[in-house]
């Protein structure tokens, strides 16, 4: 048992929005030196993926009063989110599906201007409601 606060409301993952903790690349294990070398390294699991598709067909196969539901529970849930995660996870959204991210920016009086990536990345979901 811990007495000692355990890092009280601070996050303890990575990424995160809030700049700590962070990987220290001095503990990073080598990838082995045999027949393996490179297939026994650490695997990139978002190289490659595509983290939209699904989601956009699930949200597009369930009934529209349920679309409007769920909308609304993610609204209701993410208020206290600071406002900078709340616009990069209507971003996520509406990669999924274009209705799903202008209805939750919509709940959060977000314009679709303000979701576009800093950088000047646009939205442009995987898939088109409908």
């Amino acid at each position: 048992m811990r007495f000692d606060g355990n890092g009280g409301p601070n996050v303890n993952y990575e990424p995160n929005s809030f700049g700590r903790p962070v990987e220290n690349p001095a503990f990073k294990e080598e990838a082995y030196d045999s027949e393996l070398h490179d297939l026994a390294a650490r695997y990139d699991h978002r190289e490659g993926n595509d983290d939209y598709t699904q989601a956009g067909n699930l949200f597009r196969l369930i009934a529209p009063d349920h679309q409007e539901r769920l909308i609304g529970n993610i609204v209701d849930s993410m208020q206290t989110v600071p406002r900078d995660i709340q616009v990069r996870q209507i971003r996520h959204f509406y990669r999924a599906d274009s209705a799903y991210g202008e209805g939750v920016a919509q709940g959060f009086g977000v314009g679709l201007n303000e979701i576009t990536d800093a950088d000047g990345v646009g939205l442009a979901p995987s898939s088109v409601s409908g």
